[in-house]
């Protein structure tokens, strides 16, 4: 993909350039939009960073962290880094310069990472959902199902359609010409807007990319929608002890999947209802490139005693190994 990036990067000189939105931080109201964006933004980007590292870390050193929902969970929390670090380092040194600039190659680089790295997410969590109904509605059969081959599959297959879905819709926006200026006003190089700038008919992108992002939303959102009816049924017939035990076992998921959904719903909405505002537009593209990546950790691990005893434990390892450094030995007179 690299290398067709810098063909068709070589073909065309012409940078796109990457230029901020001033209307945004004027309509938050902040007249020092540096002083203020800047380091919330900065700040997102730590706990983000912070938050799905330890998820990672903990289901990768903990031993009773070793059932398959963590491991999809510790695979979601890396898709969550890479779709982040995609684009938000970016919009900070947008907020130190007026205007930037970018190339091709890195432009259309950025856009199909950003695109698939977002549907892999919904891939991983219809595999959570899945994974869900098996334990709750086949809970004997749960262990010889879900072997770690079927585990591999499962993850290998959300991150194959990841990558597949925009693929097409790339490869169309790739030849086309593009006269200037070029000016990209967005935070990222998003599709509908950086395809707006092509100086041809571009009727068989839009058509081509809101039919597969319309694939990517209704394939996952009817997965996860049947998995959840199949296991509201299940979860009716269990007494009430079960019931609420079941029940938690799957809350954390249900709100990630909706605010996943709904952010995504608001913002393929957005583009394509000629009248939205521009200004709201990119203020729904920036809470759907931060919200959920930050908010994912938060949830799973404030709502699960499973990993809260996992950081204490790998905090008291850390503790206790602090400890054992600083003890020195008596020296002999």
């Amino acid at each position: 993909l690299l290398i067709i990036f810098q063909r068709f990067s070589i073909q065309s000189k012409k940078l796109i350039i990457f230029k901020w939105s001033l209307i945004f931080p004027e309509l938050c109201g902040f007249k020092e939009r540096k002083l203020i964006l800047f380091p919330l933004f900065l700040i997102m980007y730590i706990l983000i960073l912070v938050g799905n590292s330890m998820i990672i870390y903990l289901v990768r050193t903990d031993a009773k962290l070793n059932s398959p929902m963590y491991f999809f969970l510790h695979n979601l929390s890396f898709s969550d880094i890479i779709y982040t670090t995609t684009t938000v380092p970016n919009m900070l040194s947008g907020f130190l310069v007026e205007v930037k600039t970018i190339s091709k190659a890195g432009c259309f680089t950025q856009m199909y990472v950003f695109l698939s790295m977002g549907t892999t997410g919904r891939g991983l969590l219809t595999v959570m959902a899945f994974d869900r109904y098996l334990a709750i509605c086949n809970p004997l059969r749960y262990t010889s199902v879900m072997t770690w081959k079927a585990r591999y599959l499962l993850i290998l297959s959300a991150w194959a359609f990841g990558w597949f879905i925009p693929f097409k819709a790339l490869m169309l926006a790739l030849p086309l010409p593009f006269c200037g200026p070029n000016i990209v006003k967005h935070i990222l190089c998003d599709h509908t807007s950086v395809v707006r700038l092509a100086c041809t008919d571009i009727t068989i992108n839009g058509v081509v990319a809101l039919t597969f992002a319309l694939i990517a939303l209704i394939s996952t959102f009817l997965l996860i929608l049947t998995s959840y009816i199949l296991i509201g049924k299940a979860i009716s017939k269990m007494g009430s002890v079960e019931r609420r035990k079941a029940a938690a076992t799957c809350v954390s998921h249900l709100i990630v999947v909706t605010i996943s959904f709904s952010c995504a719903t608001c913002v393929y909405i957005s583009y394509r209802v000629p009248s939205f505002d521009a200004e709201a537009r990119l203020i729904i593209a920036v809470l759907y490139s931060v919200l959920t990546p930050l908010l994912n950790p938060f949830i799973y691990s404030l709502r699960n005693k499973e990993l809260q005893d996992a950081m204490k434990r790998a905090f008291c390892r850390s503790t206790s190994g602090s400890s054992m450094a600083r003890k020195t030995v008596p020296s002999v007179s």
